[in-house]
């Protein structure tokens, strides 16, 4: 069983500290029993980080709420969603499930903040405010985004034994990327407006399990990230059980932008007989 003190000390030691501005994906699973609960995790990031830091994590929205349009529901399923389905509010909402246990506790924790869209971002901290100071409707993961300014604040991503293909801050290398050919999702999300459920239709560079590219090989990202991983001699350390990861986001992002580069350019392969 691991302490808060003890979580907060293995942070340290993988080398999160007072001032950072860090994103967090994370396997509750992996760190191993807490005493307190999984709470503690995030409260013990935020003591290595103290109130100069800043802690970060992607939220996202519940089931169907970013799904009409896609072409991943047959028609009845979409119009019984269409039919059905409340109101975002980006206040209450919880967490999308694939994004882990830790971000809800995150989220629903007194002090955290969260931007109003869909693409929803959790925030805590020194930079919260300025993280979710504006979020543009259309490519809410590009220019303009709580990932564009989180790159501009040297921001850090710490991997707590989690995949390292759900790495959501690979989306903004998505959008921002000059190459030909990326897949353009155009889907519609329910809103209130003027007290009204309304229907907005809503773009973005493919984000879902297609791939924001035809050339964009299985598990793209984490062969991305295991890349700079490995070019940045980085081994990681443990955090309770779990095998951590710690690193930059701009380097990242420069080995991205170059792999998606190169991938854009190749021919394109026929798809299996």
């Amino acid at each position: 069983m691991f302490s808060r003190a003890e979580l907060a000390a293995d942070f340290r030691a993988l080398g999160v500290a007072a001032g950072d501005v860090v994103m967090v994906h994370a396997s509750v699973r992996a760190v191993g029993t807490i005493a307190g609960g999984p709470d503690q995790i995030h409260l013990a990031i935020k003591d290595a980080l103290t109130d100069r830091g800043t802690l970060m994590m992607y939220a996202s929205c519940p089931d169907y709420y970013d799904e009409v349009g896609r072409g991943c529901h047959p028609g009845s399923t979409e119009r019984e969603i269409l039919d059905k389905l409340p109101p975002f509010d980006a206040l209450t909402a919880r967490a999308a499930r694939d994004n882990g246990t830790l971000v809800e506790f995150f989220r629903s924790y007194p002090g955290t903040r969260v931007n109003q869209h869909p693409a929803r971002f959790a925030v805590w901290g020194a930079q919260a405010e300025y993280l979710i100071s504006e979020q543009p409707w259309d490519y809410a993961f590009g220019r303009g985004s709580a990932l564009d300014r989180f790159v501009a604040l040297n921001g850090k991503i710490l991997l707590i034994g989690c995949d390292h293909d759900n790495v959501t801050f690979l989306h903004y290398a998505e959008h921002i990327v000059n190459i030909p050919g990326k897949r353009i999702a155009v889907f519609e999300v329910p809103v209130l407006e003027n007290g009204r459920r309304v229907w907005k239709e809503m773009k973005e560079i493919d984000t879902s399990g297609a791939g924001a590219h035809p050339n964009w090989p299985d598990r793209f990202f984490a062969h991305i990230v295991n890349g700079y991983l490995a070019k940045t001699q980085n081994r990681g350390g443990r955090v309770g059980h779990a095998h951590c990861f710690l690193f930059d986001a701009k380097g990242l992002l420069e080995l991205a932008l170059a792999e998606m580069r190169f991938r854009a350019e190749q021919p394109s392969m026929p798809p299996p007989a």
